[in-house]
């Protein structure tokens, strides 16, 4: 059903007020990384699922319990190890006995990831067997054993860690479970300001504490709000020519696409643009979708979608170094030309 000029701005002030209160929650206990945070929170109103990398210490786990007690949603923590088997994280059938009768029937025992807010630690320790048992969850948010269907409770989204140097006994992700995180984000060391806030935050015995400022049923509002936002289709053209920019020997591949890039973006990394972008224009009080949009999303919507060849891995070429290559040279319209 349509709606008037009136409510859809009263409707984008409304959906603003929640985002910034959930910022400003997650800011007294997170120094810094306001970036990173803004991504997250837009992959939660955009339904999508978060990897965070990043070398050890730089609150990656800190961010995502803070969220948790933000959002006032049920948080459980997985911590992945190569001897995690997919029964751990999905649960499995007990046999109980009932006491009275004696009577013996199997019984589902959930698992960790019968939750809300998951964290999904160093996902990567875990082997690929235990790394796909996640995969269901993820995509279809719902868990199957024994043959029954389980679904999981909304809003459900999955935040994984990894670390990107120690790579000695890790299992790198398959590119079918990376292509269900809607954002990849690099979490980077903190500034010299930062790390004094941290001190004084930390060492003084007065640590702070995020408080509840928005609940499930506030969440899933947001999320079929979002979903309602207008993309025009030369905006939503824009979108797609980026992400076929990805494909190597394609119409709109860049010089670098050709040369450095096995395989490209699957339609999930259009998906994500859009939603991400829908967001954004939310945030701006706006219920259309603008160019610069999609674009700011660009980078972690997609740099976990592309496949390096040899050449790029040799080379020491990063997916960031494409996708910026691919941004300063696929037009906005297909009329408009390029300045030198």
């Amino acid at each position: 059903m349509a709606m008037d000029e009136k409510e859809v701005q009263q409707q984008c002030r409304e959906f603003r007020e929640v985002f910034e209160a959930l910022r400003r929650e997650v800011g007294k206990v997170i120094v810094g990384h306001e970036e990173i945070v803004d991504n997250v929170l837009i992959s939660l109103f955009s339904g999508g699922h978060v990897l965070l990398e990043g070398v050890p210490g730089l609150g990656k786990t800190l961010l995502v319990r803070t969220l948790s007690n933000a959002f006032s949603l049920e948080f459980r923590r997985i911590q992945f190890t190569p001897d995690l088997m997919p029964a751990d994280i999905t649960g499995t059938n007990i046999v109980v006995e009932d006491q009275a009768t004696g009577r013996r029937e199997f019984q589902f025992q959930h698992g960790p990831i019968f939750g809300q807010i998951i964290l999904a630690d160093e996902i990567n320790r875990a082997t690929p067997k235990t790394q796909s048992a996640m995969l269901e969850a993820m995509q279809e948010h719902s868990v199957t054993s024994g043959g029954q269907v389980r679904r999981l409770t909304e809003p459900f989204m999955v935040l994984a860690t990894q670390n990107p140097i120690e790579q000695e006994g890790t299992y790198p992700l398959p590119e079918a479970q990376l292509d269900r995180f809607f954002f990849k984000l690099l979490v980077s060391y903190s500034s010299r300001q930062q790390l004094k806030a941290i001190l004084d935050r930390t060492t003084t015995g007065d640590e702070p504490r995020a408080e509840p400022v928005a609940d499930a049923q506030k969440i899933l509002w947001a999320q079929k709000l979002v979903r309602r936002v207008v993309v025009a289709e030369h905006v939503q053209d824009y979108a797609i020519r980026l992400v076929l920019a990805t494909h190597p020997q394609g119409e709109f591949a860049t010089e670098m696409t050709n040369r450095f890039v096995r395989f490209g973006s699957s339609p999930r990394g259009v998906q994500a643009l859009v939603l991400a972008g829908k967001v954004r224009a939310m945030l701006d009080e706006r219920y259309h979708v603008g160019f610069d949009d999609i674009a700011r999303s660009a980078l972690p919507a997609l740099r976990h979608r592309l496949l390096l060849n040899f050449e790029g891995q040799a080379e020491g070429i990063r997916s960031d170094d494409i996708l910026n290559d691919i941004l300063k040279n696929v037009p906005r319209t297909l009329s408009q030309k390029l300045s030198a």
